[in-house]
C-alpha cells in the first residue's frame, strides 16, 4: 500500500485540490508534487462556461428598459412653434392684423394642432395651472376688446388703450381670471389713467377639451401714480336686469396644450395663443 501511494501520481492529500479544479468551468493543467516527482495532470471539466452571447442576453433581460426621446419629433414641434410665433409677432396681439395676417396665424396654429393631436384635459389638467400671457387673439382685429362680442374700442387715439392681457388659472379652486391692463384716456392736461381690470370666473371642464367659464365679478385697480387708491369692485347686475343671453359665461376649446404654449378656439371661432408667463 505504501509503495502504491509512493508511486501514485496523485496523493490522498491532493484529492481535494483535484475536486476544486473540477468545479471550474474549463480544462486546467496542474502539477502534483510527490517525493520530488512532478506529474502534470489535465482535468476536463464537466460544466461548460456560458458563452458571451448567453451572458449578454441574460443581462438584457434583467436590465430596465427605457426609450430614447424622439429628437425628430421634438425638432419638428419646435419648428412649428417658431413658425406660429413668427406669424403673430408684430401684430400687437392681433390689434393691427390684416386679413392676410389672420390667415397666416390660423394656418400656423392648425399645423401645431394637427401635430399635437386631440387634447385630453382629464390627463393634462396640471398643464393649465399658472399664469398665461396672451400674445395673439384674432378677435382683436375687430378693434374692440370684445372681439365679435360688443366691447369698448381700443387704439392710441381712442379712449382705451389695451396693455398686456393674462389668464390666471387655479385648477384646485377652479378660479379662472382674465387680467387686462388698460390705459384710460383723459382730457388735456390730465394724464391718462392706468388700471388693471380683473374679470373673475369659475371654470369647469366639459368633455375632453372644452372649458366653460362662469363670470363672477370685475375688480378694477389703478396702477402707476394712482396705485395707492383701493381697488374698486364692480358687482354683477341683478338677475332681472341681466341679458337673457351670454350672462357672463362662455365656452372655448383647448386645441393644443403643453408646458409653455396653449392654443384655444372660442365659441365664436376666435383663435387665441398664450405662452406661460
Amino acid at each position: 500500500m505504501a509503495s502504491l501511494l509512493t508511486h501514485s501520481s496523485i496523493s490522498p492529500s491532493n484529492t481535494r485540490t483535484q475536486s476544486c479544479f473540477v468545479k471550474q468551468s474549463k480544462t486546467f493543467g496542474f502539477n502534483v508534487n510527490n517525493n520530488n516527482t512532478t506529474t502534470t495532470r489535465h482535468v476536463k471539466l464537466s460544466k461548460r462556461r456560458p458563452s458571451i452571447v448567453t451572458l449578454c442576453a441574460a443581462v438584457q433581460e434583467q436590465a430596465p428598459s427605457f426609450q430614447l426621446p424622439d429628437l425628430t419629433k421634438d425638432a419638428t414641434l419646435k419648428s412649428l412653434k417658431f413658425k406660429l410665433l413668427g406669424a403673430v409677432s408684430g401684430l400687437n396681439r392681433g390689434l393691427v392684423a390684416s386679413e392676410e395676417d389672420l390667415q397666416k396665424a390660423d394656418s400656423a396654429a392648425k399645423e401645431i394642432e394637427e401635430f399635437g393631436g386631440p387634447v385630453d384635459l382629464s390627463a393634462d389638467i396640471d398643464k393649465l395651472q399658472g399664469r398665461w400671457k396672451l400674445i395673439y387673439s384674432s378677435a382683436f382685429s375687430s378693434r374692440t376688446l370684445g372681439g365679435s362680442r360688443p366691447g369698448p374700442p381700443t387704439g392710441r387715439l381712442l379712449p382705451i388703450t389695451l396693455g398686456q392681457v393674462f389668464q390666471r388659472i387655479d385648477i384646485l379652486s377652479k378660479d379662472f381670471d382674465n387680467i387686462v391692463e388698460l390705459e384710460l384716456g383723459a382730457p388735456w392736461p390730465l394724464q391718462p389713467v392706468e388700471v388693471t381690470a380683473t374679470l373673475a370666473h369659475k371654470f369647469e371642464i366639459i368633455g375632453s377639451s372644452t372649458i366653460k367659464i362662469i363670470f363672477e365679478k370685475t375688480t378694477v385697480k389703478t396702477t402707476g401714480n394712482l396705485s395707492q387708491l383701493p381697488p374698486l369692485e364692480i358687482p354683477q347686475l341683478p338677475e332681472q336686469f341681466r341679458p337673457t343671453t351670454n350672462r357672463g359665461s362662455g365656452e372655448f376649446e383647448v386645441t393644443y396644450l403643453d408646458s409653455d404654449l396653449r392654443i384655444t378656439r372660442g365659441d365664436r371661432g376666435e383663435l387665441r395663443v398664450f405662452v406661460v408667463s
